[in-house]
């Protein structure tokens, strides 16, 4: 399979003009066969996309030439082909939706913690480690000592964090997420809220498990990634993890051994949740996305 690189991204920078923005983003794009997802928002940008190897740098050219975003950094990974079906530009209110007025990255945030640092500063029992992201995420891997808030949107995420901080009263917070942008907000929020001494991992668990050796990693189990390679490991390299297409959950290695995953059908999180008739729905769904597979195509569902 054609070798793709995948360029994650995001900034938060002021964008007006956006629907011209977008139109003139999505076509440029699509001309250098980008696919995968970017937000525009007035606070600024966010996204994921494939391409091929040989398209990376005209595509970086495409997105550091919106306003404000010459420096715009990018984590960089491969894929074995395109890691998404299509080409997504949509406009948003916020590029992470946290749903909190006021809170804005560019006036407070949380001070950055490069990876090789991290290990430190989470080992300290005087430090509350947060990761940010949501529950199906979170099961699939985490930081050694990690407190997951068992969170279903990030905008449950402020009144978890009310209450945690008035009920355990930590000396400080680190926070992390897969990219980083979500501890953005999170820290802007947590620094509003009155709580001073707030770390978060920069550049996210994406940029420590490629720079953090897996003998020195504080990391367990696999990185959550929103595209067709479901989950990374150390080095950025693509997990055995899989999506159990009857729950949408994603389902780690020693799952997939279990007696109740059946591909397509159900994993040990939902076996019990669907009916018999269901499950054999599923099963004729994936003898469908098979037969797709066989002749070289793409099932619509099997996605």
């Amino acid at each position: 399979m054609t070798p793709h690189a995948v360029a994650a991204f995001y900034l938060f920078t002021p964008l007006e003009d956006l629907d011209v923005l977008r139109a003139g983003l999505h076509a440029r794009l699509q001309r250098l066969d980008a696919r995968g997802s970017v937000l525009l928002a007035p606070e600024g940008v966010n996204g994921t996309l494939s391409m091929p190897e040989d398209r990376y740098e005209q595509v970086l050219e495409v997105l550091r030439s919106l306003p404000g975003c010459s420096s715009l950094p990018v984590k960089r990974s491969r894929g074995h082909g395109h890691v998404f079906r299509r080409l997504k530009v949509r406009l948003k209110r916020e590029i992470v939706t946290l749903g909190v007025d006021g809170i804005d990255p560019n006036e407070t945030v949380g001070t950055y913690v490069a990876p090789e640092d991290w290990n430190a500063l989470i080992s300290d029992p005087d430090t509350l480690v947060i990761d940010t992201r949501n529950d199906y995420e979170v099961e699939l891997g985490t930081f050694e000592g990690a407190e997951n808030p068992h969170t279903e949107t990030f905008g449950e995420f402020p009144d978890w964090f009310e209450r945690a901080v008035a009920e355990r009263k930590p000396k400080r917070v680190a926070m992390f997420c897969t990219g980083g942008i979500r501890c953005e907000k999170a820290t802007s929020f947590a620094r509003k809220s009155g709580v001073d001494e707030v770390y978060h991992l920069d550049g996210g668990i994406l940029s420590y498990l490629s720079a953090v050796p897996e003998s020195e990693s504080l990391w367990r189990g696999d990185c959550f990634v929103f595209d067709e390679r479901v989950a990374l490991t150390h080095g950025l390299e693509i997990s055995g993890a899989a999506i159990c297409r009857a729950c949408k959950f994603p389902v780690n290695e020693a799952d997939q051994r279990d007696t109740r995953y059946e591909e397509g059908v159900s994993c040990p999180k939902c076996f019990d949740q669907t009916s018999d008739t269901q499950k054999r729905r599923f099963r004729e769904r994936q003898r469908q996305v098979k037969l797709a597979e066989a002749r070289g195509r793409t099932h619509l569902t099997g996605r």
